[in-house]
């Protein structure tokens, strides 16, 4: 590991590499139930216990219909996310913003363009899009945001013919333009990286505090077209002179009640401060969906183990949530005193009165090895 390290150490001087303060966003307001109507909207998935949201297949309607057809023109079933309007009513609603979660806990800055325009971004390795407020917006959606302005960037290029869009369940979208510029993360600078310059955005987007979004996961699931983009790790490796044991990227992320509760991402090196006298775990990553996926294959509660042989997992920044199967979030409540599944809020709850040392030993599997959770991070 030292060679490993000296290389990183080299390039962190040769470049000026800094640490990328993840910056917790005070007007972030943290709640469960949002939280995880977010996840549904985003990913899709399919709810496994009772509650008021779930999916339901939409007919669309493309194209002109005659006036006594049904339903005429290019028709399509669209997986859509809906909500139970009451407890006793089997009656659907349209999922608004309000439902679901659409601000980020932490952001970081980023520099673009020359000269540098600064944005407060949400690192996300769920995703692989890097998206900005843009003079394109209307006034109102740009208000309280740092906005992009491509005509002050002498480095910007448009990709004429590219377009971006992401979609979510409900049917809300976020789309525009593409360029490129100079990106600087961390004293790490890529040049011709692919900016998307946002157009519309739907409520979802438009509400949270940050300025935009930079992606981390694989090029796959860019959603530029017609040509999907490099992300900036991807460029990062592509275009500079980045050591092989440089080709790489950390997050560190702390609780309130941390004794160093300073978060952070790191480009092109480990902080080895953080991992002095420790022991350093690899294992291996599928990317065959564009995500950081990587088995996971067992949880421990209070000393019994629960073994899934086939289960797979993704590391996603973009959400506090951790999802996990039906069996190990069963028995996880069941350990808690007073726990018990809420129905309306579509999750577990449990008493206020509940304390830290009272909370179940915890531990999950990445790869190999089972890592504990902290009980104070389970609060």
């Amino acid at each position: 590991m030292e060679a490993y390290f000296a290389t990183q150490s080299k390039l962190k001087r040769e470049l000026n590499l800094r640490k990328v303060a993840a910056v917790p966003n005070q007007n972030y307001k943290a709640h469960g139930t949002k939280s995880y109507v977010y996840l549904l909207n985003r990913f899709g998935f399919t709810p496994t216990k009772p509650g008021p949201y779930h999916h339901v297949n939409k007919i669309q309607q493309r194209g002109l219909a005659g006036s006594k057809v049904a339903v005429g023109g290019r028709v399509r079933q669209q997986k859509t996310l809906v909500k139970r309007v009451s407890a006793d009513s089997d009656e659907v609603g349209d999922v608004t913003a309000e439902d679901q979660q659409n601000d980020s806990m932490y952001l970081c800055e980023v520099e673009i363009g020359t000269p540098p325009q600064k944005f407060k971004l949400d690192f996300d390795t769920g995703s692989s899009d890097l998206w900005v407020f843009s003079t394109e917006l209307s006034k109102s959606l740009q208000k309280g945001h740092n906005i992009f302005d491509a005509s002050k960037s002498s480095t910007f290029k448009k990709m004429s013919g590219s377009s971006w869009k992401i979609s979510y369940g409900d049917g809300s979208s976020a789309s525009g333009d593409v360029g490129t510029d100079l990106v600087n993360i961390g004293g790490l600078k890529i040049e011709n990286q692919a900016v998307e310059l946002a157009k519309t955005l739907a409520a979802q987007f438009a509400q949270g505090t940050g300025d935009g979004l930079l992606g981390l996961a694989f090029p796959s699931i860019n959603t530029i077209t017609p040509e999907p983009q490099n992300t900036p790790v991807a460029n990062m490796i592509s275009q500079g002179d980045i050591p092989k044991d440089a080709e790489l990227f950390t997050s560190a992320f702390y609780s309130s009640r941390d004794e160093a509760p300073n978060s952070f991402y790191t480009f092109g090196y480990v902080e080895e401060d953080l991992v002095k006298d420790q022991e350093i775990s690899w294992t291996d990553i599928d990317n065959s969906e564009g995500f950081w996926m990587f088995p996971s294959t067992s949880a421990t509660i209070n000393g019994k183990k629960i073994t899934q042989s086939s289960n797979t997992a993704i590391a996603d920044t973009g959400t506090t949530l951790a999802l996990v199967s039906d069996e190990v979030c069963d028995a996880l409540y069941k350990a808690i005193p007073g726990a018990k599944y809420d129905e309306q809020n579509q999750g577990y709850t449990f008493p206020t009165s509940v304390t830290a040392d009272q909370l179940p030993d915890f531990s999950v599997a990445i790869g190999d090895k089972e890592f504990v959770i902290q009980k104070g991070r389970q609060l």
